[in-house]
């Protein structure tokens, strides 16, 4: 496909789409990183007169936390931190991928084949997205991309989920006529990270970047999940969404994430079932003293979480739906009692000295006094945890939370209208 934009020639087109994606005071700093990414393409690979520019957004979970890995519910949405690309394709069998401040990643297309050495590496992305196209006997030609991010690593707004959608879109416009569907790409960005990366996730993350605005995703049919859109302010609510580093690294915590999926398949095993969707609740609760012994009181527990949480994403899309933000809130409470509690997610295994979610979450609890609501956020032990604030507290909230963790660490977001999409 023929590139026909040209930043030097066509800046105000881009500026246009930028607009659309990002709030007004932001834009003249988005048009200055855009402007960046062009400076960034061109040191590296020389005229960027011919390349597409791409965005994906990072997404945030509200509801439904580790229930997507089991066929359940979830309510999601994109965020207005996104990882923007241009690329352009290099008539060769090469793609080459330089994220700011990384080192390129370069994959040879003759080589598709799983590398257990790039496990965790965004090589691994790049190359199993690659597989996935290639397998299904699209078109694939070499590409070279620029990326920058302002959706932080380990902040449980998945930059490797919102790199997924990037990558799919780059592939998916440069060379297949954008055929895929928002909700495929989601699906192949999964395919990647489970197969190639070697992180076991559901395909919340993937979707929620993929698809756009805020939605709720039903799961029981995987291969079709369903999606509806919800249209929602929080600030016409009077609260601000933040999403509150808590200062804690997702490194060497794997095993922790791959647990939780691994104890429940305990759970469904003793039915002969592959996912919690799939086993009814009377049946579980029924099997309690043989699951106990068979699987351990964790996955008990983890089970129970993932049924009612099942459960609070039904009432939490109608709690909304009919502007019952008081209802909407008491569920979030609930969800974040229920991820300490039953599901185990707030504090690793063994960790004594370092509890940094913990503490995150009753430092936002004691300062919200009642109001608002939070949670943990994401996958949990580390990463993030998520606070809905009034409006009238969030300076104080902010600058609080900021004094104990540290500055640049409370985030007021917005829900982004749009997933990942081809700008220009």
């Amino acid at each position: 496909m023929d590139c026909t934009f040209s930043p030097a020639a066509d800046f105000g087109r881009l500026e246009t789409a930028i607009a659309g994606l990002y709030a007004p005071a932001d834009v003249p700093a988005q048009v200055r990183r855009y402007r960046g990414l062009f400076k960034g393409f061109t040191e590296t690979f020389g005229s960027c007169d011919r390349a597409a520019v791409f965005s994906a957004p990072g997404r945030t979970e509200i509801g439904g936390n580790h229930t997507d890995h089991q066929h359940g519910r979830v309510l999601a949405g994109s965020v207005d931190l996104d990882i923007i690309a241009a690329a352009a394709p290099n008539g060769e069998r090469v793609i080459r991928l330089q994220s700011e401040g990384f080192p390129m990643d370069v994959v040879d297309l003759d080589d598709l084949e799983v590398h257990p050495e790039e496990y965790n590496r965004s090589v691994s992305i790049l190359r199993g997205t690659a597989a996935w196209f290639a397998r299904q006997g699209c078109r694939l030609e070499g590409f070279n991309a620029y990326t920058t991010s302002t959706v932080f690593k380990g902040s449980g707004l998945s930059s490797s989920a919102a790199l997924e959608v990037l990558l799919g879109n780059i592939f998916n416009s440069l060379f297949n006529e954008d055929k895929c569907t928002p909700v495929q790409l989601a699906q192949i960005g999964q395919y990647a990270e489970n197969v190639y990366f070697g992180k076991p996730s559901g395909l919340l993350d993937q979707m929620g970047s993929s698809v756009g605005g805020m939605v709720t995703i039903d799961f029981a049919d995987n291969d079709h999940p369903v999606v509806e859109k919800l249209d929602f302010d929080f600030t016409s609510a009077g609260h601000a969404l933040c999403i509150i580093d808590s200062g804690a690294d997702h490194a060497d915590l794997t095993d922790e994430y791959a647990a939780v999926p691994g104890e429940l398949k305990k759970v469904c095993a003793h039915f002969g079932k592959s996912v919690l969707r799939e086993v009814r609740s009377e049946d579980f609760y029924a099997a309690l003293p043989a699951l106990r012994r068979e699987c351990g009181d964790r996955a008990v527990l983890r089970a129970m979480h993932v049924y009612d949480d099942n459960r609070r994403v039904e009432d939490q899309v109608s709690a909304l739906r009919r502007g019952d933000f008081e209802r909407f809130l008491a569920l979030v409470k609930e969800s974040g009692l229920s991820s300490w509690r039953y599901l185990q997610n707030v504090v690793p295994a063994g960790y004594k000295e370092h509890q940094e979610v913990a503490l995150a979450l009753s430092l936002a609890e004691r300062l919200l006094n009642g109001r608002g609501a939070c949670r943990v956020h994401g996958g949990g032990f580390a990463g993030t945890i998520q606070a809905f604030v009034p409006l009238d507290m969030l300076d104080n909230f902010k600058a609080e939370m900021e004094r104990v963790l540290g500055e640049g660490m409370c985030h007021v977001l917005t829900i982004r209208p749009v997933g990942g999409v081809r700008l220009v």
